[in-house]
């Protein structure tokens, strides 16, 4: 079994799966998300946000292949770049912080490994260009096909309560705490990983602040 972590560009774009691939909940705000779905575009959306990225930023996130299938990804950004990030009552994200948007492993390829590999493959590249830590918005009483992660499970792989919500608590990890992981510590991030599947479009009512 081969398997290899790649930048996420335009080239690779489509071997996100379908419903991550058409979504733009983390790349607009709420009213443009809206405007996109109405229009029948997010898939456009994305690519043009992928586009803007890479082009003043640089990589925002990996693919994870196993014998050339698409398995697994991770998406991240600067928090200027992460309009939705700003809809949250825990925003706004540190600015010495990229935000860790959305990961997911796929189902069959779950308890391999993977979501380590991502991780730590993101840890690495955002450790060579300056950055000092990851942060997250969690979401408490999480449900499956939420693209948001669960704040039980940040904490549970290392990730420190930076400013606490009954919902929506943003989290931080480290870099240098994200490259030196026990090995249970990483099973629990695979775990977490394998039990999530991004939406088509999550519900804008939930994320407004209460």
């Amino acid at each position: 079994m081969s398997r290899r972590l790649v930048n996420i560009t335009l080239d690779n774009l489509d071997d996100l799966p379908p419903r991550c691939r058409g979504c733009v909940f983390w790349e607009l705000d709420p009213i443009g998300g809206e405007r996109a779905a109405e229009a029948g575009e997010p898939a456009l959306e994305k690519e043009s946000w992928v586009s803007s990225v890479l082009l003043e930023w640089g990589s925002c996130g990996k693919i994870a292949y196993v014998d050339g299938a698409p398995a697994g990804y991770a998406l991240y950004a600067p928090p200027p770049y992460v309009p939705r990030s700003v809809a949250f009552p825990t925003s706004p994200v540190s600015a010495d912080a990229v935000l860790l948007m959305t990961a997911h492993v796929l189902t069959e390829f779950a308890s391999g490994g993977l979501g380590r590999m991502l991780v730590q493959s993101m840890a690495k590249d955002l450790t060579r260009r300056g950055v000092k830590a990851i942060e997250a918005f969690g979401v408490h009483d999480w449900e499956p096909n939420a693209c948001m992660l669960p704040a039980d499970y940040l904490l549970a792989v290392g990730f420190k309560t930076v400013r606490p919500h009954h919902r929506y608590p943003r989290l931080r990890l480290e870099l240098k705490t994200a490259l030196s992981w026990r090995e249970d510590v990483e099973v629990a991030l695979e775990r977490l990983l394998g039990s999530m599947v991004p939406p088509t479009r999550a519900p804008e009512r939930a994320l407004r602040p209460a």
